[in-house]
């Protein structure tokens, strides 16, 4: 609607067929922006018959200021601070810039101290990766316009970049780590890939359609992070007491049920897709979590719990 109102301003007359266009929108879209300026918030538009194109038919100053309250207000301070994780990377200009723009258009519309705000909310990240911001955004672009990908990646158990071909669903920041989430040409399956092992991007133009049942949600409804696969494991994880309210304060899982056991502990039992993730986890936890199955984990815990004990044995 910002640009609609730029060109409105300069007089460039657009309609909804071209201006769509060149926004990469639909032309309903255009339309349906165009009626909710008019409309909601009350700009002199009209359509120019012999102009082929929509114009203001009075003086306007200035686009309209959106009101807010101090919630909303707030709730932008607190992704702004989330973006914090960010500071010293490639994406701290740009990320800064863009919350510049958003947030002079709230000023001295409410009354209260940013100071006080600022000492009261922050957030720390732990592990933040740095992610390559021109590729970065050739990715979210290819994202966005449906856009098939070609690049070079590395997996973890492989010590060589492999050329991949991918129809790009997703892109979702998952615990400070950006992943791509698409369909692999080659391998006609959805993968993932972590973008700080992506090199070499290159977007072909070619377009593909996103299958409409398609959902991220859906896709790592198995997972206990980002990684699913096709089977299934029930999982159950008995916590001590000291553990126990940390663990049962946060949901780690939508399947997750917490059950009370004796001195205070708990048992924790999910339904996941794989283990790798899970066990991680467990073992961040050290002596004060217990997997009681599947037999699968109980024997890598096991086996590792050997490993550790060899080279700590000393």
């Amino acid at each position: 609607m910002k640009r609609l109102h730029d060109l409105l301003m300069a007089n460039a007359y657009p309609n909804c067929r071209k201006t769509g266009q060149e926004l990469e929108v639909s032309s309903k879209t255009i339309q349906r922006d165009l009626e909710f300026m008019r409309d909601r918030l009350h700009l002199p538009i009209a359509y120019d018959p012999l102009r082929f194109g929509y114009s203001y038919t009075e003086v306007v100053t200035a686009f309209p200021t959106v009101e807010v309250s101090e919630g909303e207000v707030i709730s932008l301070f607190v992704a702004q601070k989330a973006l914090e994780q960010y500071r010293g990377t490639s994406f701290e200009k740009p990320l800064r810039s863009a919350f510049s723009k958003i947030s002079q258009g709230l000023r001295d519309r409410i009354e209260f101290q940013w100071g006080d705000v600022e000492s009261a909310i922050s957030f720390r990240g732990i592990g933040s990766t740095v992610a390559d911001l021109e590729m970065f955004e050739a990715v979210s672009r290819a994202v966005l316009r449906s856009h098939c990908l070609v690049f070079q990646y590395k997996k973890l158990s492989r010590s060589k970049y492999e050329q991949r071909r991918v129809q790009p669903y997703h892109l979702g920041c998952i615990e400070n780590q950006w992943y791509l989430f698409g369909l692999d040409s080659d391998r006609q399956q959805i993968r993932t890939f972590a973008l700080p092992r992506m090199r070499n991007v290159l977007d072909t133009r070619v377009g593909f359609v996103r299958p409409a049942d398609f959902s991220i949600t859906k896709f790592l409804n198995d997972s206990f992070g980002v990684f699913s696969s096709q089977s299934k494991h029930r999982v159950r994880i008995r916590f001590d007491a000291f553990a126990a309210r940390l663990v049962a304060e946060r949901k780690w899982h939508g399947s997750q049920k917490i059950k009370g056991v004796g001195n205070g502990g708990i048992e924790l039992s999910m339904t996941l897709g794989g283990l790798e993730e899970v066990e991680r986890w467990v073992l961040s936890w050290g002596e004060h979590a217990t997997v009681l199955e599947p037999k699968a984990l109980v024997a890598r815990i096991r086996k590792l719990a050997a490993v550790l004990g060899a080279r700590y044995g000393d």
